[in-house]
């Protein structure tokens, strides 16, 4: 039987998303293995992290300074906007390099269901930045859910006063998808997109 140390480590551990208990146990004997090639430099970095941790006062990401690396990086192209509910998105999109542009998240998504009205996002933030001049497009990159949906349509119709090109993304047949895998609201979607060939 562990320490009660031990398993009040392991208990915080298994509380993070994708961990069960098993696998916060696995890792905690691995850190108790590998304590200075492992364990030391885990708990210089959360402490590193812990001390620096904010929330950009532009964009909505988490990074360890304000504003944020991407809002600082003057390689970005200022007149494009990506619009994601979460930091998670934002960190998704950004990891494949393809979007030059800046970022708003929105902290969410609305939805009746769970209680999350508009004020409760940073969708007041975002229409300032538009309203604010100097961005040619706002992409909504809402997940392809019903909430995700209803958020897209809410920002398109706040934003259709301004002078911006509105984008949202393609949804439809993923790279080396098969039909016979595919769900229905899926195959509907690439149906509706679907356009002629070169």
């Amino acid at each position: 039987m562990a320490s009660q140390e031990i398993e009040a480590l392991a208990s915080a551990l298994a509380r993070l998303p994708g961990l069960g208990p098993r696998s916060a146990r696995r890792a905690v004997l691995h850190l108790m293995k590998k304590r200075e090639g492992a364990l030391q430099p885990l708990l210089s970095a959360l402490q590193t992290v812990a001390e620096t941790l904010s929330t950009c006062s532009t964009c909505g990401n988490v990074d360890t300074s304000d504003p944020c690396g991407i809002c600082r990086d003057p390689r970005r192209d200022e007149r494009s906007l990506c619009v994601v509910e979460e930091v998670a998105d934002l960190w998704a999109l950004d990891r494949s390099r393809l979007f030059p542009g800046r970022y708003h998240v929105l902290g969410g998504r609305l939805s009746a269901l769970e209680g999350v009205r508009p004020e409760d996002l940073t969708v007041d933030q975002l229409v300032a930045r538009v309203s604010g001049g100097g961005i040619d497009e706002v992409v909504l990159a809402m997940n392809a859910t019903l909430e995700g949906q209803t958020t897209a349509h809410y920002l398109a119709e706040r934003l259709e006063t301004y002078p911006v090109r509105l984008t949202q993304l393609a949804h439809g047949l993923p790279v080396g998808g098969e039909l016979d895998y595919l769900d229905e609201g899926t195959l509907a979607q690439a149906l509706r997109a679907r356009r002629p060939l070169a």
